[in-house]
């Protein structure tokens, strides 16, 4: 396998693709938050992107190792991924219902461990790509979850400010827009992983 340019465009599509789902938690995130700060927006783009990096490369560690302890682990992603999201989105409209209803709002703040099981929840399902790029050198992978988390990085943080703009003009239901949105995504994940 050669790098260039071909090689280039594939990674970044591939990175968009895998994205997808972490763009969408980003939304949700920044719609929770209208008020977060820069630096907080670029720690969740941050967390999205070396997760999208790590996981493919896991994969691909595992494929030159272990196959079969990944074929055995591959059923379960789906799972996974909407229990993850399934409890986090809960928790999060669980948290604004009661808030519209008390009235008495007090807007929690997206956690670290929140934040990271978003991150393995978005990017489990990237371990097969460790099976589409199997075939490349060490450095080559490395080059391409390099390109991955970069395009991740970029959209992710659009995604965060999207939402974080949105969620201003509606403040008072983007909790719940976020939590939903949250549990749709892991609903997808896991009937996506069937067909």
């Amino acid at each position: 396998m050669e790098i260039d340019l071909v090689f280039v465009l594939t990674a970044a599509l591939l990175g968009v693709g895998l994205a997808m789902d972490a763009f969408s938690v980003s939304v949700a995130d920044g719609l929770s938050e209208p008020n977060m700060k820069k630096n907080k927006m670029l720690a969740i783009s941050v967390v999205f992107a070396l997760f999208q990096a790590v996981m493919p490369l896991a994969g691909w560690f595992v494929v030159h190792s272990a196959v079969s302890a990944f074929k055995f682990f591959q059923p379960i992603i789906p799972y996974v991924a909407l229990a993850l999201l399934s409890f986090i989105g809960g928790k999060m409209l669980y948290e604004a219902i009661k808030c519209n209803n008390d009235g008495e709002c007090e807007t929690e703040k997206l956690t670290l461990s929140a934040l990271l099981m978003q991150g393995v929840a978005t990017s489990i399902d990237a371990l097969s790509v460790g099976f589409t790029i199997s075939d490349y050198s060490f450095l080559e992978a490395l080059f391409c979850v390099l390109i991955i988390a970069a395009v991740t990085f970029v959209i992710c943080l659009f995604g965060v400010s999207f939402g974080k703009r949105f969620g201003t003009y509606f403040a008072d239901k983007s909790g719940i827009l976020g939590g939903v949105i949250l549990i749709g995504i892991g609903i997808f994940i896991f009937i996506k992983s069937f067909f």
